[in-house]
């Protein structure tokens, strides 16, 4: 009772936000499934006609249902961008099958022998199109568009990531951050809209057939009315923000600025894969970057300053199972070899190549260990297996294909990497269920995200990133038995960004500033 009481709180909390997000949600659902009713049904009836082509239309609606929806979603970014019309597409062409299928077998299951008695009534193929088939596969038909509904309401909430909006925010941002409430928030909501518009639909498909024209205008009706629900304006400020889900539900990040500098940007829920073409490309204008990605200087973006201080020392290092270095204690030394090699502008250098020159991290990481005269070639690995995993971004990989170049060539252990495990909190459970053994983490992810200190700990650090690296090293080890290691020498830490040209234009050089113009929108 009591998480339930929590979750209601949070909703009752959330509750404008919440509305925005469904309301989103409706749209992207209904604009992408009516799009797909009036190609769609078209479709059906034509390859009802010509039989021929019946094969490699639904073939290749087939094909488009089984390509997965994140990936759909990606092949749609370089094409169309960001935000709705990329979102509309893919949801558009999950809707196709059902749609088209349906409408064809309906027309085809028509009795031949009722199309006979129409011909033999004088009734040409169009008449008997409109006056018989469509009317008796109607049901059939509704089926089709009751599934392609349901199939939208689901996939919709994977628009989020591409900063469309919807009910995926609070869910992606749940997963990101561990936070169950969270999820629940858009997941429940989605579930009641996938069940109230397949049984709304449900009533319109019992229709006797003397009346199925007026359960087609309704369905018309409803959604062009559901359709309009996504130009309802959410806001008339313009300034856009763009933050990745973890961001928006930290202390070192949106809280943050809301707390320390009252900053209540206009904002959308967007993967970090994205966000940096996105400001570039002037569907975004702040975004919640990394302080050493090497997409800043690829897009020519510039990092406010934090004049306040919310964002704390981000040293990364990697955070390994202390009962894996107890029973290989070569690893520490190992992994020590990295140390103070990297600093922020190596790094920064190392981002670039992957992210905006597009080489593979394990090049860019073999490039570097040749370059500082680190590189072995790997030995036997029979001694044991070391399992590394990383967060989504290119820093993370190259650092594990660095870890895992040195563990091979160093000792006789082998390596199994797991790549892309998603945010802080899968990658720290993952660490703690004994799925990984060692990963690369920031000290103030850790001490902010994972350790929640007191306000009065929190002071007495004062954001010393030695201090801070000594806290949780410490807290690490007592709480969870997981051990710090030293640092590989950079500071990677968020940051607030926009295009320098815009800034520039605007004077906006500290998050102050951007506050002081937002207030004035």
């Amino acid at each position: 009772m009591e998480d339930q009481q929590s979750l209601w709180f949070f909703m009752a909390q959330q509750s404008g936000k919440l509305g925005e997000q469904t309301i989103a949600h409706i749209g992207l659902t209904f604009i992408s499934l009516l799009l797909a009713v009036l190609i769609g049904m078209p479709l059906g009836i034509l390859i009802s006609r010509k039989r021929n082509f019946s094969g490699a239309v639904l073939g290749l609606a087939g094909i488009l249902q089984t390509i997965p929806s994140i990936a759909l979603l990606g092949f749609m970014i370089p094409l169309l961008g960001i935000g709705a019309l990329p979102a509309i597409t893919a949801l558009f062409l999950y809707s196709l099958l059902p749609i088209i299928r349906n409408t064809f077998t309906g027309i085809n299951g028509v009795d031949a022998a009722v199309v006979d008695a129409a011909k033999g009534m004088g009734m040409n193929s169009s008449q008997i199109l409109l006056k018989v088939q469509l009317p008796l596969a109607m049901p059939v038909i509704l089926a089709g568009i009751r599934t392609a509904t349901v199939i939208n309401v689901g996939v919709a909430t994977l628009a989020a990531y591409i900063a469309a909006g919807g009910l995926g925010e609070f869910i992606f941002g749940g997963i990101a951050l561990n936070n169950t409430n969270m999820i629940l928030a858009g997941a429940i909501p989605a579930a009641l809209l996938a069940i109230l518009f397949d049984f709304l639909l449900s009533i319109l498909q019992k229709q006797q057939v003397r009346k199925q024209h007026l359960a087609v205008w309704a369905l018309l009706a409803g959604m062009l009315l559901f359709s309009s629900f996504y130009l309802i304006p959410a806001s008339t400020k313009k300034i856009l923000a763009g933050f990745t889900p973890e961001f928006m539900g930290r202390e070192d990040g949106y809280l943050g600025l809301k707390s320390k500098y009252g900053l209540d940007i206009r904002n959308v829920v967007i993967s970090d894969a994205v966000m940096y073409k996105a400001v570039y490309e002037k569907e975004l204008d702040v975004i919640s970057g990394y302080s050493t990605d090497g997409r800043l200087k690829a897009f020519d973006l510039v990092t406010l300053e934090d004049d306040k201080g919310i964002f704390p020392p981000y040293y990364a290092a990697p955070v390994v199972r202390n009962e894996v270095l107890l029973k290989y204690p070569e690893l520490e030394v190992v992994l020590g070899v990295l140390s103070g090699q990297i600093n922020d502008s190596i790094m920064t250098a190392l981002n670039y190549r992957v992210d905006y020159l597009k080489e593979l991290p394990e090049k860019v990481a073999l490039d570097f260990l040749i370059e500082k005269g680190l590189y072995k070639k790997p030995q036997n690995g029979n001694k044991g297996t070391i399992r590394l995993g990383s967060k989504i971004f290119a820093e993370q990989y190259i650092l594990i294909n660095m870890y895992s170049m040195l563990i091979k060539g160093y000792t006789n252990l082998n390596t199994e990497t797991k790549t892309g495990l998603g945010g802080t909190k899968i990658c720290f459970e993952a660490l703690l269920n004994n799925q990984i053994d060692l990963y690369p983490e920031y000290t103030g992810t850790g001490l902010l995200v994972l350790l929640h200190p007191t306000k009065q700990k929190l002071k007495e650090l004062n954001g010393n990133r030695d201090s801070v690296y000594q806290y949780v090293q410490k807290q690490f080890l007592k709480e969870y038995n997981l051990k710090w290691l030293q640092p590989v020498g950079f500071n990677n830490a968020y940051a607030l960004m926009m295009r320098r040209q815009q800034a520039d234009e605007l004077n906006i050089k500290l998050i102050s500033d951007l506050k002081r113009y937002v207030a004035q929108e």
